[in-house]
């Protein structure tokens, strides 16, 4: 278990999974400030046990509130089995989410039929009970005040998180990995994807007057500006080339798209400084990114 802390009250916890190349990838981020605990994104139920060995060790005797930026099973899955050990959290996710949260046995098929062995790993989806979760446009937490904004594109339920110059931002940018110089991002543009609906999301981000960003995968960023920049380049650049190629007919489609982006896109420029393991890692997640891109070409 690791725990990190990027600035005051401010606590990132490692939730690594067995899974190859699953490391530096999905995390929950724990906020303990004025006498208020909470949680963003608790991760996959497989990770609970070191989530809450982690409160445990951070001295957590309560959680105020348990925010999900969205029901994805490797941020959300996990919260039911959470409230086990924090029974009187309350939880705030998007209205479209409620339901599947309370009862997630259709979120979980379709994250066995998505994800296959990786749902596997994850761990099935815990049910919230229904008097614990529901969702508001602020969430005051004694003098905390969360500013709720609606940034879907990864998810169409999928939200984020601002307390004063502090963002929690989910997949609304994309996905990062820690390097102590340079930035690594790559988009999470899966089935449904809606280039205009996606783009919108990054530029209200790009507006708000904050200077931490906090990712749902992964770490912790000051470069705000350099973020949003590079995530809405990568976005049209991808655009572009995914719609050459489906024009083209080409095949096999995705290695094509991918060995030109890597050629040529910003956010992609350090892929080759990763770890053999993570780079099949994203490499199966650009792919994924590059079907839903595909899907909405073919709706044109």
């Amino acid at each position: 278990m690791a725990i990190h802390q990027p600035v005051k009250d401010l606590y990132l916890v490692d939730l690594d999974q067995s899974l190859e190349g699953f490391r530096n990838f999905i995390s929950s981020w724990v906020l303990m400030r004025q006498g208020k605990t909470i949680v963003v994104d608790p991760g996959p139920r497989a990770t609970i046990p070191v989530l809450v060995e982690a409160l445990k060790k951070l001295d957590v005797k309560k959680i105020d509130y348990i925010l999900l930026t969205h029901i994805h099973i490797d941020h959300a899955g996990g919260t039911g089995l959470l409230m086990k050990d924090y029974p009187d959290a309350q939880v705030i996710c998007h209205d479209k989410g409620i339901k599947h949260m309370v009862e997630p046995a259709k979120l979980w098929a379709g994250s066995l039929k998505v994800l296959g062995k990786v749902a596997e790993a994850y761990g099935e989806i815990a049910a919230i009970p229904k008097d614990n979760i529901q969702y508001q446009q602020s969430v005051q937490a004694g003098p905390l005040e969360f500013e709720v904004l609606e940034t879907p594109g990864h998810a169409v339920h999928h939200i984020s998180f601002k307390l004063d110059d502090l963002l929690f931002a989910g997949e609304v940018a994309g996905v990062s990995y820690p390097f102590d110089d340079g930035l690594y991002i790559r988009l999470a543009t899966p089935p449904v994807f809606i280039y205009e609906v996606f783009k919108s999301s990054i530029e209200k981000v790009a507006a708000l007057n904050v200077s931490h960003f906090c990712f749902g995968h992964y770490g912790y960023r000051r470069d705000v500006k350099a973020i949003c920049d590079t995530a809405l380049n990568q976005l049209d650049n991808w655009m572009a080339v995914v719609e050459k190629h489906h024009r083209a007919g080409t095949e096999p489609f995705a290695e094509a798209v991918f060995d030109e982006v890597l050629k040529n896109d910003r956010g992609l420029s350090l892929f080759s400084k990763l770890p053999a393991d993570v780079q099949q890692r994203e490499k199966y997640f650009c792919f994924n990114s590059f079907k839903g891109m595909r899907e909405y070409f073919k709706e044109k």
